[in-house]
């Protein structure tokens, strides 16, 4: 029997008789609280939610002795990002009769709702299996929603996307008995899984699928990266890149940020899910449950080697991988406006800052899916973007955006800024990220036109706590919380998202920030080079010492 020293997490998933738990005790009976119980509350993820509380309103709850004013997100597995109209409408609906009322699109093309009361998770959650939409592992200890290029040209690459999701799904069916049916119709026999067995993984993973030019999903930003390989407008494969993590600890020197390594090339789909599979397996086998700070997949490739690796992975796949193959990405943003795909059906890209869905968007959505002429396609930059729409059914849509005051003058940057979900809900937040970078946005706009930089397409993004979920450790201009009003600042990140920036400035304000982008934007203008990117500049002045 091994010897590890494991979290308590473990042994609350080993014990839980398929993610079970004591959940429909803690949903039924404890009317007493909004929360679950103890080791509910991890089970809960794999469910796909989290339990949060209202963070503004703590100190007051304390005060008049009340309990935490807990609360539910929900989010939804989506893989690729794609849904019908008749989805859309479900995920309205169900929006308007459960939580807030906002719709919030997060950096894995998909939809959270915040505030849910622990007696609606069952309504909420049978309205979307009504509608053929689960929240299935979209959190915890498993693999999450898998994302794919959103760019309309490459959108055949999705199906990939909704294969892996099944393929890596756990075999439990307690999701259904818990929340949907609520009763024990599932023979339990049928549930030995042969992938997850009874530990799962030791922390999320995350898989994206990337088709270059476009690295608009941030392919290296993610456990295993798929990234296509096409010639002649045919798929030829997958290179595979493994290792990635952004997340680190304040004060923690054993955590760090760490790009992928590609270890090689598939040429079939059998392959690529056989790889996906067997990644998975070597990380529920070699990983550390010990310290779930040091659990990611980055931690067991760098203790294997990436040598290592690839021969365990080898093994098991019983292949030999082929070299990776050359392409390049030249692109990362989302292509707004309209765009036609071979001259036949048009795309239009919604522009949602931080993937918060305001009123007027949301009411021209609603309307539009009972138009019934379109898809829904939710990029990892936290947009929307319009889908499969003819020539004769693109007028209807120019209204609708006309009448809903639909706003078109953004900023380049507030175009490619983004931002973690932070206070009031999160648990880990040190410091404001959605509510605020609009904010900041905000100010650093005059800057840039003071340079005659407004036109550049400098990424900026930001988050409340190292953790990393707004991505900020691949922008050009990142902020990443360390204290309320304070972040570290980081400069120095590759425009395609394939290069990691770099503390410029630490635990730096507002004034500071705006200081310090005035005097880099300054030098930026009078000393990069010809063609030379914000990103490429600061890493050349700020970082290479060679």
């Amino acid at each position: 029997m091994s010897t590890e020293k494991q979290c308590p997490i473990e042994g609350i998933k080993i014990k839980s008789d398929g993610l079970r738990g004591t959940l429909k005790e803690s949903i039924e009976l404890d009317n007493h609280t909004g929360n679950v119980r103890a080791d509910d509350e991890a089970l809960v993820k794999f469910h796909g939610m989290y339990v949060q509380d209202d963070r503004d309103r703590r100190e007051e709850c304390a005060e008049k002795k009340l309990d935490k004013l807990y609360s539910f997100m929900i989010r939804l597995r989506i893989p690729g990002g794609i849904i019908d109209a008749d989805k859309w409408l479900a995920i309205h609906e169900t929006s308007e009769q459960y939580g807030t009322g906002v719709l919030k699109i997060t950096t894995r093309q998909t939809i959270q709702l915040h505030r849910i009361l622990k007696h609606q998770l069952r309504p909420t959650l049978q309205s979307f299996d009504q509608a053929t939409l689960d929240s299935i592992v979209a959190c915890g200890d498993v693999n999450r929603n898998v994302i794919a290029s959103s760019h309309p040209l490459l959108s055949p690459i999705h199906a990939y996307a909704d294969k892996l999701s099944k393929h890596l799904l756990p075999k439990t069916r307690a999701y259904y008995e818990i929340f949907v049916d609520n009763k024990k119709i599932y023979e339990r026999e049928t549930e030995k899984d042969n992938l997850y067995e009874d530990r799962y993984l030791p922390l999320k993973f995350k898989i994206a699928i990337a088709i270059p030019p476009t690295n608009d999903i941030d392919v290296f930003a993610n456990d295993l990266g798929l990234i296509a390989i096409i010639e002649n407008n045919e798929l030829k494969g997958f290179n595979i890149a493994v290792g990635v993590g952004l997340s680190t600890t304040h004060g923690n020197p054993n955590t760090y940020s760490r790009l992928p390594t590609e270890i090689g090339f598939v040429d079939s789909e059998e392959k690529v899910l056989k790889v996906a599979y067997e990644v998975l397996t070597i990380q529920c086998d070699f990983r550390n449950r010990g310290d779930r700070k040091l659990a990611r997949l980055k931690y067991t490739v760098d203790k294997l080697t990436v040598d290592g690796f690839k021969s365990e992975l080898e093994k098991r796949v019983s292949f030999k991988l082929e070299p990776s193959q050359p392409y390049q990405f030249t692109e990362r943003s989302d292509i707004y406006d309209w765009r036609q795909v071979n001259n036949r059906t048009w795309y239009y890209t919604l522009f949602v800052e931080n993937g918060v869905i305001q009123p007027n968007q949301k009411a021209f959505l609603h309307e539009l899916a009972l138009l019934n002429i379109n898809n829904f396609i939710f990029t990892a930059n936290q947009n929307l973007l319009l889908g499969e729409i003819s020539t004769e059914n693109k007028a209807k849509v120019e209204q609708l955006l006309e009448k809903y005051s639909i706003h078109k003058d953004i900023s380049e940057l507030r175009k490619n800024s983004m931002a973690c979900v932070a206070l009031p809900t999160c648990p880990l937040v040190l410091a404001e990220a959605q509510r605020y970078l609009p904010e900041l946005v905000t100010k650093i706009e005059p800057l840039l036109e003071k340079h005659q930089l407004q036109n550049d397409d400098i990424s900026i993004r930001m988050t409340g706590c190292p953790n990393g979920c707004g991505r900020s450790y691949v922008s050009e201009i990142g902020f990443v919380g360390t204290s309320a009003g304070h972040y570290n600042l980081m400069l120095g990140g590759e425009r395609y998202g394939v290069c990691l920036n770099k503390i410029y400035k630490e635990k730096v304000n507002e004034t500071e920030i705006l200081n310090e982008l005035d005097q880099v934007f300054e030098s930026y203008t009078k000393e990069k080079i010809d063609n030379e990117t914000f990103g490429d500049f600061t890493y050349r002045k700020y970082f290479s010492f060679n």
